[in-house]
């Protein structure tokens, strides 16, 4: 039906950068807003930043001013450029779309993994 794809995680040392990426592909009309959640042990998953159709974007207070989430609609892809990355941002970081289908839906990636050494 829907599916989302995430790629770019991996290992960093602290102070660096990392740029994720999610396409989305399947059979659907469009999509609406994008988001990027991140989940690390021991916590619950929270939204790191979020970007609507038509661009407007938010963030959550503790990636402010590091974070950037960008999308290419043609392409159907989210991004998040992480910059100056802190140990604490270690999580697995799951891409999230309000897909207009037959019946509008959330969907899910499967998640990358993110780890900053400190």
């Amino acid at each position: 039906q829907v599916q989302l794809v995430e790629s770019g995680g991996g290992l960093v040392q602290a102070g660096g950068s990392l740029r994720l990426s999610c396409e989305a592909s399947g059979s659907f009309f469009s999509i609406n807003a994008m988001g990027w959640y991140r989940q690390a042990p021991g916590k619950q998953r929270e939204l790191v930043a979020r970007i609507a159709s038509g661009g407007s974007t938010s963030y959550t207070d503790s990636v402010k001013g590091r974070f950037t989430i960008s999308r290419e609609n043609a392409k159907n892809t989210v991004y998040l450029q992480m910059n100056s990355l802190k140990a604490e941002d270690t999580a697995v970081y799951y891409c999230n779309a309000f897909v207009f289908t037959t019946y509008n839906g959330i969907y899910w990636g499967q998640g990358t993994q993110v780890t900053v050494s400190s």
